[in-house]
Protein backbone atom coordinates (compact mmCIF):
# COMPACT_ATOMS: atom_id res chain seq x y z
CA UNK A 1 0.00 0.00 0.00
CA UNK A 2 2.52 2.77 0.87
CA UNK A 3 4.61 1.66 -2.41
CA UNK A 4 1.62 2.88 -4.53
CA UNK A 5 0.86 5.86 -2.00
CA UNK A 6 4.12 7.03 -2.90
CA UNK A 7 4.07 6.48 -6.80
CA UNK A 8 1.05 8.51 -6.34
CA UNK A 9 2.66 11.03 -4.56
CA UNK A 10 5.56 11.25 -7.45
CA UNK A 11 2.86 11.29 -10.17
CA UNK A 12 1.08 14.29 -8.34
CA UNK A 13 4.56 16.14 -7.83
CA UNK A 14 5.41 15.62 -11.48
CA UNK A 15 2.10 16.91 -12.88
CA UNK A 16 1.97 20.09 -10.76
CA UNK A 17 5.48 20.72 -12.03
CA UNK A 18 4.64 20.18 -15.92
CA UNK A 19 4.27 22.91 -17.85
CA UNK A 20 1.59 24.67 -18.98
CA UNK A 21 2.70 25.43 -22.63
CA UNK A 22 1.07 28.09 -24.62
CA UNK A 23 -1.54 26.79 -27.60
CA UNK A 24 -1.01 27.95 -30.70
CA UNK A 25 -3.39 31.03 -30.28
CA UNK A 26 -1.64 32.01 -27.50
CA UNK A 27 1.91 31.85 -28.93
CA UNK A 28 1.02 33.88 -31.88
CA UNK A 29 -0.13 36.15 -29.43
CA UNK A 30 2.76 36.23 -26.77
CA UNK A 31 4.89 36.73 -30.17
CA UNK A 32 2.80 39.15 -31.46
CA UNK A 33 3.13 41.28 -28.35
CA UNK A 34 7.11 40.85 -27.97
CA UNK A 35 7.70 42.00 -31.27
CA UNK A 36 5.11 45.29 -30.78
CA UNK A 37 6.52 45.94 -27.51
CA UNK A 38 10.48 45.77 -28.57
CA UNK A 39 9.58 48.04 -31.67
CA UNK A 40 7.39 50.10 -29.78
CA UNK A 41 10.31 50.91 -27.32
CA UNK A 42 13.05 51.17 -29.70
CA UNK A 43 10.92 53.65 -32.14
CA UNK A 44 10.02 55.56 -28.51
CA UNK A 45 14.23 55.52 -27.21
CA UNK A 46 15.62 56.27 -30.92
CA UNK A 47 13.16 59.51 -31.38
CA UNK A 48 13.85 60.80 -27.72
CA UNK A 49 17.66 60.41 -28.26
CA UNK A 50 17.37 62.42 -31.52
CA UNK A 51 15.06 64.62 -30.69
CA UNK A 52 16.06 65.33 -26.96
CA UNK A 53 19.48 63.47 -26.06
CA UNK A 54 17.91 61.41 -23.80
CA UNK A 55 16.44 57.81 -23.45
CA UNK A 56 13.07 56.87 -23.18
CA UNK A 57 13.60 56.23 -19.44
CA UNK A 58 15.06 59.45 -18.58
CA UNK A 59 12.12 60.93 -20.04
CA UNK A 60 9.82 58.81 -18.02
CA UNK A 61 11.49 59.82 -14.95
CA UNK A 62 11.50 63.60 -15.77
CA UNK A 63 7.37 63.20 -16.22
CA UNK A 64 7.27 61.85 -12.74
CA UNK A 65 9.07 64.84 -11.75
CA UNK A 66 7.30 67.25 -13.57
CA UNK A 67 4.09 65.53 -12.37
CA UNK A 68 4.89 65.68 -8.52
CA UNK A 69 4.38 68.16 -5.79
CA UNK A 70 7.13 71.18 -6.38
CA UNK A 71 8.49 68.82 -8.93
CA UNK A 72 10.22 66.55 -6.10
CA UNK A 73 10.36 63.00 -5.72
CA UNK A 74 12.02 61.21 -2.97
CA UNK A 75 14.70 59.00 -4.81
CA UNK A 76 13.02 55.67 -3.44
CA UNK A 77 9.26 56.68 -4.82
CA UNK A 78 11.41 57.61 -7.97
CA UNK A 79 12.54 54.22 -8.16
CA UNK A 80 9.39 52.87 -6.99
CA UNK A 81 7.73 54.59 -9.93
CA UNK A 82 10.42 53.77 -12.84
CA UNK A 83 10.38 49.94 -11.53
CA UNK A 84 13.90 49.86 -11.11
CA UNK A 85 16.32 49.38 -8.36
CA UNK A 86 17.92 52.85 -6.42
CA UNK A 87 21.47 51.62 -7.89
CA UNK A 88 20.13 52.01 -11.47
CA UNK A 89 18.12 55.41 -10.53
CA UNK A 90 21.24 57.14 -9.17
CA UNK A 91 22.96 56.52 -12.31
CA UNK A 92 19.94 57.70 -14.38
CA UNK A 93 20.11 60.46 -12.09
CA UNK A 94 23.52 61.44 -11.97
CA UNK A 95 23.55 61.67 -15.96
CA UNK A 96 20.07 64.47 -15.62
CA UNK A 97 22.02 66.49 -12.88
CA UNK A 98 25.40 66.72 -15.54
CA UNK A 99 22.83 67.45 -18.00
CA UNK A 100 21.49 70.18 -15.32
CA UNK A 101 18.31 69.05 -15.60
CA UNK A 102 17.32 67.45 -12.21
CA UNK A 103 19.41 68.18 -8.61
CA UNK A 104 19.60 66.26 -5.75
CA UNK A 105 18.87 67.58 -2.37
CA UNK A 106 18.96 65.64 0.94
CA UNK A 107 15.33 65.37 2.68
CA UNK A 108 14.54 67.43 5.38
CA UNK A 109 12.68 64.80 7.26
CA UNK A 110 14.78 61.76 7.47
CA UNK A 111 18.77 62.74 6.63
CA UNK A 112 18.98 59.18 5.06
CA UNK A 113 17.14 60.06 1.94
CA UNK A 114 17.44 62.62 -0.96
CA UNK A 115 14.59 63.97 -3.05
CA UNK A 116 15.43 64.46 -6.86
CA UNK A 117 14.02 67.62 -7.99
CA UNK A 118 13.71 68.48 -11.40
CA UNK A 119 15.04 71.86 -12.43
CA UNK A 120 13.94 74.53 -14.71
CA UNK A 121 16.47 73.64 -17.40
CA UNK A 122 14.90 70.06 -17.01
CA UNK A 123 11.18 71.28 -17.01
CA UNK A 124 12.06 73.20 -20.18
CA UNK A 125 13.87 70.38 -22.00
CA UNK A 126 10.57 68.32 -21.25
CA UNK A 127 8.65 70.92 -22.31
CA UNK A 128 10.04 71.01 -25.79
CA UNK A 129 10.63 67.50 -26.12
CA UNK A 130 7.11 66.22 -25.21
CA UNK A 131 4.83 67.36 -28.09
CA UNK A 132 7.34 65.56 -30.36
CA UNK A 133 7.51 62.15 -28.45
CA UNK A 134 3.37 62.49 -27.56
CA UNK A 135 3.22 62.56 -31.52
CA UNK A 136 4.89 59.83 -32.35
CA UNK A 137 3.09 57.71 -29.52
CA UNK A 138 -0.45 58.57 -30.90
CA UNK A 139 1.13 57.71 -34.48
CA UNK A 140 2.56 54.52 -33.55
CA UNK A 141 -0.27 53.11 -30.86
CA UNK A 142 -3.30 54.97 -30.47
CA UNK A 143 -4.08 56.07 -34.27
CA UNK A 144 -3.78 52.27 -35.41
CA UNK A 145 -6.56 51.58 -33.36
CA UNK A 146 -10.19 52.13 -32.99
CA UNK A 147 -11.49 53.60 -29.89
CA UNK A 148 -13.02 50.18 -28.40
CA UNK A 149 -9.54 48.77 -28.99
CA UNK A 150 -8.57 51.74 -27.21
CA UNK A 151 -10.66 50.95 -24.41
CA UNK A 152 -9.78 46.82 -24.72
CA UNK A 153 -6.17 47.28 -24.35
CA UNK A 154 -6.56 49.54 -22.25
CA UNK A 155 -8.71 47.09 -19.61
CA UNK A 156 -6.40 44.29 -20.75
CA UNK A 157 -2.84 46.39 -19.42
CA UNK A 158 -4.82 46.92 -16.53
CA UNK A 159 -5.69 43.20 -15.56
CA UNK A 160 -2.25 41.93 -16.32
CA UNK A 161 -0.53 45.05 -14.31
CA UNK A 162 -3.03 44.27 -11.17
CA UNK A 163 -1.83 40.15 -11.55
CA UNK A 164 2.02 41.42 -11.38
CA UNK A 165 2.24 44.32 -8.84
CA UNK A 166 4.25 43.04 -6.24
CA UNK A 167 2.55 42.63 -3.16
CA UNK A 168 3.50 41.82 0.87
CA UNK A 169 6.63 43.11 2.88
CA UNK A 170 8.84 39.63 1.12
CA UNK A 171 7.88 40.69 -2.74
CA UNK A 172 11.36 41.36 -4.21
CA UNK A 173 11.00 44.52 -5.25
CA UNK A 174 13.80 46.60 -7.64
CA UNK A 175 13.80 49.54 -5.89
CA UNK A 176 14.25 47.71 -2.76
CA UNK A 177 17.62 46.71 -3.82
Amino acid sequence: MSTQKNAVHRDVRKEAAAPRWLNDEEQRVWRAYIHATTLLDDTLDRQLQRDAGMPHMYYGLLVQLAQAPEHRLRMTELAKHAKITRSRLSHAVARLERNGWVRRQDCTSDKRGQNAILTDEGYAVLKEAAPRHVSLVRKAMFDRLSEEQVHQLGEIMCVIADGLEPTGTGADLPWLR
